[in-house]
C-alpha cells in the first residue's frame, strides 16, 4: 500500500466493497444522508464528526478534507478522538469561500503510532527491544520516503539511524523516535496506510449576513404620517419620509432595514381598524392585501412613491451600512391584476366564489391563497420575474411570507434557481408552523428562519429549544429571534413592562446570531387588542400608526439606547455572531439562566458568558455553576468578569452568587479573560 493513497480494492466480500477497509460511519454534518448540504457562512469554523474504528489493535487516525467550489482539495485537517467509548472522533474545519463546497472524512492506520504504543510497553519491560527497535527504524524510513519536507525527512531518517545505533542506551534510542521533530514532521504528514474516504459530504457557504444580522421593521407608510387634529384625517408616509428614520435605524446598529409589502393595496373587503370588516373611507388596509388597478406585486403603492424614490430608499440605507429586506407574500386581493388574467392560479369553491386564506380562528377576507397546483410553470416564471424585478434593483433580501403554506417543490425550484444566478440573495422564512416543515424549507434553501422563541419564555424551554436550534438543526436551520412582530405581542410583554423587553431583547441578541425587533418595541409598546389575545391594539397592519420618536427619546422612555448596546455588543464580539458555539450553564434557580458563546483561540478566543433574571416583576438569586472547560479554563481557575452592560468588574470561579434586580438591570453580559496566577 502506497503511503497516502486511498484504497480503492475492487474485490467485493458479500454485499460490501472491500474498499470500506475502515469503517467510517455517521459523518456530521449531514442532512438526510447529504441529499441536502450542510450550511455554513464564509469564515464559520463547525465541526465535522465521524464514527471510526478497526479490527484488532492497530491504532486508527482520520483527517477531514475540504473541497472548494471548484473543486480543489484543501490542507487535510486532523481530527481527535473525543468520545473513546464510542470511537466518535472530530475536527473543526472553516470554509473561506461562498459556493458549493464539499467535506470528506478519511480514516486510516496508523503504522507509528501502533508501533510506538507496542514499543513503549516492551522496551521498558525488556521485551523484544531490538527487535522493536528494528521495526521503528523501518516505520520511520517508510515514512521518510513518503514526506515532502526535506527538513522532516532529515529529522525521521536521523531517528532511524539512532534507533539503530547500539552504541547508545537504549533509553536514548527510543527516545530519538519521538523527538519533537519527528512528532511535528508526522503531525503534519503522517504515514497513512489502508486509507479509506467516507462519499463527499455537501456543503454550502453563503456570505456571512445568512448567519450573523441583526433586523429592524418598520412600515414606511408610518415614518412621516400625519393626522390632522381636526379631522382626524390621515396622510400615508413615504419612502421619501421613510428615509428620515434610517439613520436612527443604522445608529441603533441594525444592518437589516426589513419593509412589510410595499405595493398597491386592494379595496375589496378592505380592512379596518384592529381587522375589522368596516373601514372608512381613509383606512389604509393591509399591506398584506396585494394588488390593485394601480398593479400588483411588481409595482409600488402610490401613496409611497415611485420606483425611483424605492431606488433613493435603497441608496439611503446603503449609505448607512443597512441592506433592505423586502416582504414576499405571494397572495392577492380579489383586485390584483393575477385575478383577472389567471384566474386559473386561484381555489374556486363550489359555489363559484374563490376561497379566500384562512389561518384559524383567523380569517383574510382581503386575500386570495395562488394554488400553485393549477399552473406551476406559469406561477413558477411569474414569480420568478417578480424576485428578480426588485433584484435588479437592489434588493438582497426576501422576508418569506408564510412559506409553509406553498409547495415545498416550488421553493427547491425557485431557491435553486436564485442561488444559480445570484447566490448573494438570502431569504428568510416566516413558518410558524410544525418543526418537520420548518426543517424542510431551511433544507430546500431557506438561509433563515422564524422560530418559536417567542413562545419560549422559562428556563426549561429555552434551554431544551436552544439545545435543538444550536446541535440538532444547527447545521442546516438558522434562526432568527425576533422579539416582537406585527402579528405577535406576548403576553410576557403585554404584563411585564420595561423589564420584560429587556430580558427579551437580551436573550434574542445573545442567543442567536440574528435577531429582529419589529418598530415599536423600542417604547415599550404593550397593549393587546384584548385579553388573550397577541394582536396588538390599534395594529399597525391595519392603519398608519406614526410616533413621536424624539420625544420618546428627550423623555427617556425608549429602550434605544439599550438595544444600541445590545448590537454594539454583538459587533464586537465574534462569540456573539456564531450559533453553534452555546454552552448552558447550571443556576439554583428555575428563574436565572446562565449561558456561555466561544469562538477563536490564542489571542483571537471571545468568551461571552451571560446570566439573565427571566422573572421582570421581581429580583431573582441564584448561586450559578460555571463548565469551566466551556470557558477554555481549568476546573480550579479564576476569571475576570466585566459586565458590558454596567461596567461592574467582579472575579469568579466555579461557584458564583448572583443577584439581578429586573427593575435596574436584568441581565448581566460578561466578558471573560483569566484572572492572573
Amino acid at each position: 500500500m502506497v503511503a497516502g493513497s486511498v484504497q480503492r480494492a475492487k474485490g467485493w466480500v458479500g454485499s460490501r466493497p472491500m474498499s470500506d477497509r475502515i469503517p467510517v460511519l455517521d459523518v456530521q454534518p449531514v442532512e438526510n444522508c447529504g441529499r441536502w448540504p450542510a450550511k455554513a457562512v464564509v469564515a464559520e469554523t463547525f465541526t465535522v464528526s465521524a464514527t471510526v474504528f478497526r479490527e484488532g489493535h492497530d491504532a486508527v487516525n482520520a483527517n477531514v478534507v475540504l473541497r472548494d467550489p471548484r473543486g480543489r482539495k484543501g490542507p487535510w485537517t486532523p481530527m481527535r478522538l473525543v468520545d473513546p467509548g464510542r470511537d466518535r472522533w472530530e475536527a473543526e474545519v472553516t470554509p473561506t469561500a461562498e459556493g458549493k463546497w464539499t467535506f470528506t472524512v478519511e480514516a486510516w492506520s496508523d503504522p507509528y503510532e501502533t508501533w510506538h504504543h507496542a514499543a513503549a510497553l516492551k522496551i521498558p519491560a525488556g521485551v523484544d527491544v531490538e527487535l522493536m527497535l528494528e521495526e521503528g527504524a523501518v516505520v520511520l524510513e517508510r515514512a521518510a520516503r513518503s514526506t515532502r519536507s526535506p527538513d522532516g525527512r532529515r529529522a525521521l531518517v536521523d531517528a532511524a539511524t539512532a534507533l539503530r545505533d547500539t552504541g547508545r542506551p537504549v533509553e536514548a534510542r527510543f527516545s530519538a523516535a519521538t523527538s519533537t521533530d519527528v512528532l511535528a514532521t508526522l503531525h503534519e504528514q503522517p504515514l497513512r496506510e489502508y486509507v479509506t474516504a467516507s462519499d463527499r459530504m455537501p456543503l454550502w457557504v453563503d456570505r456571512e449576513r445568512a448567519l450573523f444580522s441583526s433586523w429592524y421593521e418598520f412600515f414606511p407608510r408610518s415614518e412621516g404620517a400625519t393626522v390632522d387634529p381636526k379631522t382626524g384625517a390621515q396622510k400615508s408616509g413615504t419612502l421619501r419620509t421613510a428615509m428620515d428614520r434610517l439613520p436612527a435605524v443604522a445608529d441603533m446598529g441594525f444592518d437589516v432595514i426589513y419593509l412589510p409589502p410595499i405595493h398597491p393595496i386592494g379595496t375589496t373587503n378592505r380592512k379596518g381598524p384592529n381587522n375589522t370588516l368596516t373601514p372608512g373611507p381613509d383606512d389604509p388596509g393591509s399591506p398584506w392585501a396585494i394588488g390593485g388597478p394601480e398593479g400588483g406585486h411588481d409595482a409600488i403603492h402610490p401613496d409611497l412613491g415611485t420606483f425611483d424614490d424605492f431606488d433613493a430608499f435603497v441608496a439611503r440605507a446603503r449609505e448607512l451600512g443597512l441592506e433592505v429586506a423586502l416582504d414576499l407574500a405571494l397572495q392577492c386581493t380579489p383586485d390584483h391584476p393575477w385575478v383577472k388574467e389567471h384566474p386559473e392560479w386561484f381555489t374556486v369553491l363550489v359555489d363559484g366564489s374563490i376561497a379566500f386564506a384562512e389561518n384559524p380562528p383567523k380569517k383574510y377576507q382581503d386575500i386570495y391563497p395562488v394554488n400553485f397546483d393549477r399552473d406551476p410553470a406559469g406561477i413558477y416564471a411569474e414569480v420568478l420575474r417578480v424576485v428578480r424585478l426588485w433584484t435588479a434593483r437592489g434588493v438582497r433580501i426576501f422576508r418569506v411570507d408564510n412559506p409553509h403554506t406553498k409547495p415545498v417543490a416550488f421553493w427547491t425550484w425557485l431557491l435553486a434557481e436564485m442561488r444559480r444566478t445570484e447566490p448573494d440573495v438570502l431569504f428568510l422564512a416566516e413558518a410558524f408552523t410544525k418543526p418537520a416543515m420548518m426543517r424542510m424549507l431551511a433544507r430546500v434553501g431557506f438561509h433563515q428562519s422564524y422560530t418559536y422563541f417567542t413562545w419560549r419564555n422559562e428556563k426549561w424551554e429555552l434551554e431544551d429549544y436552544l439545545t435543538e436550534l444550536t446541535q440538532e438543526t444547527g447545521h442546516v436551520l438558522r434562526p432568527n429571534f425576533f422579539v416582537n412582530t406585527p402579528d405577535i405581542l406576548h403576553a410576557f410583554l403585554q404584563y411585564g413592562g420595561p423589564a420584560a423587553f429587556k430580558i427579551r431583547a437580551v436573550l434574542a441578541a445573545t442567543l442567536s446570531p440574528s435577531w429582529g425587533v419589529y418598530a415599536g418595541y423600542e417604547l415599550v409598546e404593550h397593549v393587546a387588542v384584548r385579553p388573550g389575545s397577541e394582536e396588538y391594539l390599534d395594529s399597525e397592519k391595519y392603519q398608519l400608526r406614526p410616533r413621536d420618536w424624539a420625544a420618546a427619546e428627550q423623555a427617556g422612555r425608549s429602550l434605544a439606547p439599550y438595544l444600541t448596546r445590545l448590537n454594539e455588543l454583538r459587533r464586537a464580539h465574534p462569540a456573539l455572531q456564531r450559533l453553534r458555539n452555546l454552552t448552558f450553564h447550571q443556576t439554583d434557580n428555575e428563574k436565572i439562566i446562565c449561558y456561555s458563546k466561544r469562538s477563536g483561540d490564542g489571542a483571537e478566543e471571545d468568551t461571552l458568558l451571560v446570566v439573565v433574571n427571566l422573572d421582570p416583576h421581581g429580583t431573582r438569586e441564584t448561586t450559578v455553576h460555571l463548565d469551566m472547560p466551556a470557558l477554555g479554563l481549568d476546573w480550579a481557575d479564576t476569571m475576570a468578569v466585566r459586565d458590558q452592560l454596567s461596567g461592574a468588574t467582579y472575579v469568579w470561579g466555579e461557584h458564583n452568587y448572583v443577584r439581578l434586580d429586573p427593575f435596574q438591570e436584568p441581565a448581566h453580559v460578561f466578558t471573560v479573560r483569566r484572572a492572573p496566577a
